[in-house]
């Protein structure tokens, strides 16, 4: 098993970006899609923990029914959203990635920098473009 463990929505360019930037670092890393296999509420609550996030931080609203189910309401409490993040895996911002050296949400993608047991990967070119220099 990889020491690097990545939670990946492959549509997502951020987190394609995050991957990428692991993988160009000599790493290749456990991938999770996990839209189709969504972590437990206690590796939920780990990652977010872990991350030094507030659950309610971790939570994408953008493209996701964030506004329709009204969890921008501050009365929900942890086990409320949890709960709609099992039923709407999507709801959990993306892409978390744990490594030795700790576990981040990765936006922006470079972020993976911070953690990653080699993070001198050089000249990365992000998918829109932007260049990343990496000593």
């Amino acid at each position: 098993m990889s020491r690097i463990v990545m939670y990946h929505n492959p549509e997502c360019g951020t987190s394609r970006n995050t991957l990428a930037m692991i993988r160009q670092s000599g790493e290749e890393p456990t991938v999770i899609a996990y839209l189709d296999t969504p972590p437990d509420a206690a590796t939920i609550l780990r990652l977010v923990a872990d991350a030094g996030l507030t659950l309610r931080a971790a939570l994408r609203t953008k493209d996701t029914p964030f506004a329709a189910l009204g969890l921008d309401d501050p009365a929900l409490s942890d086990a409320d959203l949890l709960e709609k993040i099992a039923e709407h895996p999507i709801l959990l911002n993306r892409p978390f990635v744990v490594t030795p050296k700790g576990t981040r949400l990765c936006r922006p993608s470079e972020r993976v920098l911070d953690i990653l047991p080699n993070p001198h990967i050089g000249r990365f070119v992000k998918e829109d473009g932007a260049v990343i220099e990496a000593p």
